[in-house]
């Protein structure tokens, strides 16, 4: 693994900070990123770094979240080759790293694989390593006839009953496909505040 791309959650994370992992799922919400990340690093002593899966970078420039400073993981960055006992594992570091998950937008993809324990790429990895005690949230994200699909009803009662993430959303309004109805992400700065709120972040 580049030494760029080298993560070990006892040397990234930082006395008095607050560490936010964001996951973004296959999703055209996904094209917030940039803004959800680029808004909590305005805040005092945070840090934030970013999980992807494939189909998430089609909906935003990677490059936009690395100008704000945070970093964003893919599967291609879990095993390089030429891995030895005692390297670190990039699902099980950044699970240690983290004080609290958004998986936003979560889609109905992701949210099936979340409930049924799949683990076949870096972000469900990470979901499936992290302690209990890290607080997690769940902002689903799709057309509004899969949110009203009786398995999504399923997925999301086992995900706050069973693995007890947070859900938070959908919204309705007009959707990306051209629909009206429920599906949407919450709104992204919704998604900062609540955040915000929780560890009690300042502005800088």
């Amino acid at each position: 693994m580049p030494l760029t791309k080298r993560f070990v959650a006892e040397s990234e994370r930082k006395e008095g900070f607050t560490h936010v992992l964001l996951i973004t799922t296959g999703s055209v919400a996904s094209i917030k990123a940039p803004l959800i990340v680029a808004e909590l690093l305005r805040h005092d002593k945070v840090k934030v770094e970013v999980v992807s899966t494939k189909s998430s970078l089609v909906f935003f420039d990677v490059t936009e979240v690395e100008k704000s400073g945070a970093r964003v993981w893919t599967d291609e960055d879990e095993w390089t080759g030429g891995f030895k006992i005692g390297d670190p594992i990039l699902h099980i570091e950044l699970r240690r790293w983290a004080d609290t998950v958004l998986i936003a937008p979560c889609s109905a993809n992701t949210l099936a694989k979340i409930a049924h324990g799949l683990c076949d790429n870096l972000a469900t990895s990470v979901l499936r390593a992290l302690a209990p005690t890290t607080p997690t949230y769940v902002f689903p994200a799709m057309n509004t006839l899969m949110y009203e699909h009786p398995l999504t009803a399923e997925h999301l009662r086992v995900v706050r009953e069973v693995v007890k993430y947070e859900v938070v959303g959908p919204i309705g309004k007009n959707l990306a496909c051209g629909d009206v109805g429920l599906g949407a992400m919450t709104e992204w700065r919704d998604i900062v505040q609540l955040v915000v709120d929780r560890f009690h972040l300042r502005k800088m």
